[in-house]
């Protein structure tokens, strides 16, 4: 009921929404007569404000048309490589006029960035992607809003997550591959590596982890708190709901994304009160620059998606309940999860001194589970004054970070080749 009741509100709002648009854009134009009236620009910034309030949030691409590989610029076209019910295996094919180019293109290292199955769309990761392109020929998984799966395609649990990674990797082959995952992937990832080297299979050349809850015993934070005062039976009775009518996944049962948006929010609202503030004085004094930085920050942090009930629910109970990875007792599909298997893969963790959501050593313990990997091929970092999305997003990520891991592949690329 709640998330029918959250679908008229949008219904209502919508129309507001688009009237208060429209002012903003009638009050802003110099040439239109009400432009000229006294009081119009402050008019036209309230309007907006309205307007980026009410609006609807839909997800936003990764607009990745060009970047710099090998001091030259390329054209990158965004394709599918492979399509699942629940997500999108994705490529960034670069491609270029400059022979020289082409020719170093074809021995840059293969990467699949394994994007967090949460509330933001993988765009989130689009300044991580644009930065390996410099250097690497990459895919990233482009997980696919609950909400317009059909029912019909069944349900999506933890177990699903690693099959799909499992599947990817082959699919783009291991031999040749280095994983990067970003967040909550980081477990299923190391659980996906380590059920292929048990059973034999090639694994990749690299795992790169990057601020995730291998073992969210280590220095817990808010996030697992809330994961360890609740039982199971709370969240299934107050976050889980069914997609009403209106979507092609009708019936099914998911945690909304306006429920985890609104989760967002309640962690520090009165920062967002603040900026959306400081967003109408910019629109007062005509600093479009800022305004503009506002209104992309927030067009890529309302866009939300619902994620499966089954995934969220397993995941709070055997990553942040049971801890069954770094107690060694997850099993997949029948399978236990020894990530002792892991053998010829080499393992680089990345911690941010201030992450706030993944506390420091939570990623670290993968060494500890990893210790068939040499410790020649084994590498840990932590980022001073980074939080927890500066290690994959910004100036930090690009500056600092991004060496240190471009590094890595390359070491172990060559070796792997």
């Amino acid at each position: 009921m709640l998330y029918q009741l959250h679908e008229w509100q949008r219904a209502f709002l919508g129309p507001l929404s688009h009237f208060a648009q429209a002012n903003a854009r009638m009050l802003s134009d110099h040439s239109n007569p009400f432009g000229q009236l006294p009081g119009a620009q402050r008019m036209a910034a309230g309007n907006e404000l309205i307007h980026r309030i009410g609006k609807e949030y839909e997800k936003p691409e990764f607009d990745i048309h060009s970047a710099t590989a090998h001091d030259h610029e390329i054209a990158v076209i965004e394709r599918v490589a492979l399509a699942k019910p629940f997500c999108q295996l994705k490529r960034f094919k670069r491609f270029s006029d400059d022979p020289g180019t082409i020719a170093r293109m074809k021995t840059d290292p293969v990467v699949l960035v394994v994007a967090p199955l949460s509330g933001h769309h993988s765009t989130l990761l689009r300044d991580t992607v644009r930065t390996l392109l410099r250097d690497h020929k990459v895919y990233i998984t482009d997980w696919v809003d609950a909400r317009m799966v059909p029912a019909a395609e069944g349900s999506f649990g933890l177990d699903d997550y690693v099959a799909y990674v499992e599947e990817f990797i082959r699919h783009i082959g291991a031999e040749s591959l280095h994983v990067i995952s970003v967040c909550q992937p980081t477990v299923p990832v190391l659980a996906a590596v380590s059920l292929m080297a048990a059973r034999g299979e090639a694994t990749p050349l690299s795992m790169t982890m990057m601020g995730g809850p291998i073992d969210p015993r280590c220095s817990p934070t808010s996030v697992n708190s809330l994961a360890t005062t609740r039982p199971l039976a709370w969240f299934k009775g107050n976050v889980i709901h069914t997609v009403p009518p209106n979507y092609p996944g009708h019936g099914r049962e998911v945690y909304p994304g306006f429920l985890q948006h609104a989760g967002f929010i309640a962690m520090n609202p009165s920062r967002h009160m603040s900026s959306h503030w400081d967003f109408y004085q910019d629109l007062l004094r005509g600093d479009q620059e800022d305004a503009e930085s506002h209104r992309k920050f927030y067009d890529e942090y309302n866009a939300v998606l619902d994620m499966p009930a089954r995934f969220y629910l397993d995941t709070i109970e055997k990553v942040f309940q049971q801890f069954l990875l770094p107690r060694g007792l997850w099993d997949v599909a029948g399978e236990r999860v020894d990530p002792a298997a892991i053998k010829r893969t080499a393992l680089l963790t990345i911690e941010g001194e201030l992450d706030d959501i993944s506390g420091l050593g939570q990623t670290e313990a993968a060494h500890d589970l990893c210790r068939s990997i040499p410790a020649k091929r084994r590498a840990h970092k932590v980022i001073e004054g980074a939080g927890h999305y500066g290690i994959f997003s910004g100036r930090r990520w690009r500056e600092t970070v991004y060496p240190q891991v471009r590094d890595f592949i390359r070491q172990f690329d060559r070796a792997g080749k």
